[in-house]
């Protein structure tokens, strides 16, 4: 299933499983049919109908949503070996982590938020009627140490846009897989039909402007004082590239 694909049921107790599992993230499923109160055999009928259609797939005996874009990049750096994949499920505690470390002194308050969010619902993927919320991740080893985040909304005024936050470990940068990320993430952004990506940060976050910049992004706004940060005043500096 694309992430972008219209949620359509044909019977509320497929939309019921499908809410608990999006809610949830991974979950067996014979939790999700005691949480229902489904007859094992009606629930294994919908289960049944809800893989097929691609829209839920059981993975090392949990239910999750399915995706498309399950495409894995490898490419290595000074001797660096790294792995590019959508993120799962089970990547959750280390990616928080990995993102609160990679934004060190708080200047990228919407990696941070994002960071908060996902720690807070418990749930990396999302995909519902109000928005959406996918990430991919660097991995070097089999451990996170970079992601691409994008949020976007299914209403119909801003489903042409996306908010993307991107980000890698200090010890990990100087071997191009900021920009391989951010390029993962403008290429699924491309693929699923949005028009325009932002970025916000502050200004003090030099760095990620100068990366964004070189990657072609522009300059949209700055909002004046928006954050305040250990008692200090810093503009919001609102980048946008168009895919």
């Amino acid at each position: 299933m694309e992430l972008t694909a219209e949620l359509s049921f044909d019977h509320d107790d497929r939309r019921d499983i499908y809410d608990y599992v999006e809610r949830h993230g991974s979950v067996e499923p014979r939790k999700v049919r005691r949480a229902l109160e489904m007859e094992p055999r009606a629930f294994g009928h919908h289960v049944a109908i809800l893989k097929r259609d691609g829209v839920l797939l059981e993975s090392e005996a949990e239910l999750r949503i399915a995706y498309d874009d399950e495409l894995e990049e490898e490419f290595s750096s000074d001797g660096v070996q790294v792995t590019i994949r959508r993120a799962r499920e089970e990547d959750l505690t280390g990616l928080v982590g990995v993102i609160r470390q990679a934004i060190g002194g708080g200047t990228y308050v919407d990696a941070e938020t994002v960071a908060d969010v996902v720690d807070h619902e418990e749930v990396l993927l999302r995909h519902n009627e109000l928005q959406s919320r996918v990430f991919f991740v660097a991995t070097v080893d089999g451990e996170v140490v970079g992601w691409v985040n994008l949020n976007t909304h299914e209403t119909a005024k801003l489903d042409h846009t996306a908010e993307l936050t991107v980000g890698v470990l200090d010890q990990y940068r100087g071997h191009g897989i900021g920009s391989e990320l951010l390029e993962r993430g403008v290429e699924w952004a491309s693929d699923n039909g949005y028009e325009k990506i932002y970025n916000s940060v502050p200004e003090a976050n030099e760095g990620a402007i100068d990366f964004l910049e070189a990657h072609g992004w522009e300059v949209e706004a700055v909002r004046e004082d928006h954050y305040k940060i250990d008692g200090e005043y810093l503009d919001e500096v609102m980048l946008a590239t168009t895919v």
